[in-house]
């Protein structure tokens, strides 16, 4: 509406004034809707451009305050005095328990740390979040394990408040679950191996549950798929700081960085599929895994001492379903996890259905909640991806073929899982001679709700649901078991 024409007519003057005026007024609102559209990078989120999600430094140790925390990890995971599995009941592990004993009753009579001179150092936050973290799960696996008594498998599991009550306050702090997190283990859990040189997959050394070659490996795996997951944040924010996604040097552009973001999740499919030739299975399975355990609801539950409500407490643990990039990449590519998309094609299986359509979104609550924000804004973003290939018949072949590495990538995964997970529950156990291994087994299968057949019916609904976003599906029998 031209408001200056309903004015009763005023000098020239003034009405050039007015004009100018409402130009100025109208150019202000239309910048401020522009800005309100414009993607924030990864940069804004705590995703470094160098480092992604990994801080440029190792974390370094909290404050003389909290001595007692950095030496008692120190202790558990140092090789001369590391703490055993509460299960391993082999004859050189006797000592060992007996310290494991010791060290746990030191922990238990701790004072409880006051955390808030810690608040606004974001470093300090996840090294506290990192150490106490891992301070709960040694503590919790280096228990001995229950009587044959059937009431003492149910009974809790009570982490002390030296321990609960600082973790969940700095948890609340970094907004990310209260327990040992794929952060823990991966992102905050390395430190150079020459400082003078960058971090890269050679440069980095990890912290071990098991005192295993196997876990550093199976860490390292993980930390460079996450490296390479840098270049595709740096595909997607690219694509959300397009001024304008219609013309066809922006069309071409999509089109290129499609083709890269392909070739990427290929590298990171071949990056996962390494850790076979560095990272025995049955060592996994027995004397790796175990360690990484949160609660099973299934079992005995974790009672968080002093902390109210704890029942209500994310404590599943850490799993590769928790890494940001992944979860970057499908919302990017509008991945449909909830199978809420009816008219993608072929339909979701018995199967599929039957899996938890709410895997991603809770795995989302294990993040670093600045992460967790970065993801919310991508899946508000004005204009999808797909959404442009839908338009834009040129970009179909290039966005099914990110799509279909992404599948591939999955279907991988799954091999991977039948591999060291599956397959490993009818393994003998590497206490073979435990009287309480079949327990032993049993607790670990049903670990949240990811042991025996029901890892692949969760892995596999998340191969369907990316098949499903493709324009173009290729003939193939995409819901095969795979071979392994």
């Amino acid at each position: 509406m031209d408001f200056i024409n309903v004015l009763a007519s005023p000098p020239h003057f003034f009405r050039l004034f007015f004009q100018l005026a409402f130009s100025l007024f109208y150019a202000a609102l239309s910048e401020r809707r522009k800005a309100s559209l414009k993607r924030p990078s990864s940069a804004d989120y705590e995703l470094d451009a160098t480092t992604g999600p990994f801080p440029r430094e190792p974390l370094q140790n909290l404050p003389p305050y909290y001595t007692i925390w950095e030496d008692a990890f120190h202790t558990a995971t140092h090789p001369d005095t590391r703490l055993r599995l509460g299960i391993d009941n082999r004859a050189e592990s006797v000592g060992a328990h007996i310290h494991g004993s010791q060290w746990r009753a030191d922990v238990a009579s701790w004072p409880v740390l006051d955390t808030e001179c810690l608040q606004g150092n974001v470093r300090f936050l996840q090294r506290a979040h990192y150490v106490l973290a891992w301070l709960v799960n040694l503590y919790v696996h280096s228990l001995p394990p229950p009587s044959d008594a059937p009431s003492s498998n149910d009974a809790p599991i009570i982490i002390p408040k030296s321990l609960a009550v600082p973790l969940a306050a700095v948890s609340r702090q970094l907004r990310i679950a209260p327990v040992l997190t794929f952060a823990d283990t991966v992102l905050w859990n390395w430190e150079f191996v020459d400082a003078t040189k960058p971090l890269s997959e050679t440069n980095m050394k990890f912290r071990t549950f098991s005192g295993t070659r196997d876990e550093e490996q199976f860490y390292l795996a993980s930390a460079t798929a996450e490296l390479h997951g840098i270049e595709m944040l740096r595909i997607i924010d690219d694509y959300h700081n397009l001024p304008n996604v219609t013309d066809l040097t922006t069309i071409s552009k999509v089109a290129r960085d499609l083709g890269r973001l392909k070739g990427v999740i290929e590298d990171i499919s071949a990056i996962i599929q390494s850790v076979r030739a560095k990272c025995e299975p049955h060592v996994f399975y027995w004397q790796v895994r175990p360690w990484f355990e949160g609660h099973n609801p299934s079992g005995a539950s974790w009672v968080y001492e002093g902390v109210p409500d704890s029942h209500k407490l994310d404590l599943n643990g850490p799993s590769a379903g928790q890494s940001t990039v992944m979860h970057a990449v499908d919302l990017f590519l509008d991945i449909d996890h909830k199978l809420r998309q009816r008219r993608r094609y072929p339909a979701p299986s018995s199967e599929n259905r039957r899996a938890e359509k709410g895997f991603m979104e809770r795995m989302r609550r294990y993040m670093p909640g600045k992460h967790r924000d970065y993801l919310l804004a991508l899946s508000n973003t004005p204009h999808p991806v797909r959404d442009l290939a839908a338009q834009i018949p040129t970009l179909r072949d290039p966005y099914d073929g990110a799509v279909d590495a992404l599948k591939n990538l999955r279907s991988a995964h799954i091999r991977i899982a039948c591999l060291y997970v599956v397959s490993m529950t009818n393994s003998t156990s590497f206490w073979s001679r435990c009287p309480i291994a079949g327990q032993v087994k049993k607790e670990i299968t049903h670990a949240r709700g990811t042991g025996g057949n029901e890892v692949t019916v969760l892995l596999k609904a998340g191969r369907d649901a990316t098949y499903r976003a493709m324009f173009k599906p290729p003939p193939e029998k995409y819901l095969a078991p795979p071979k392994h």
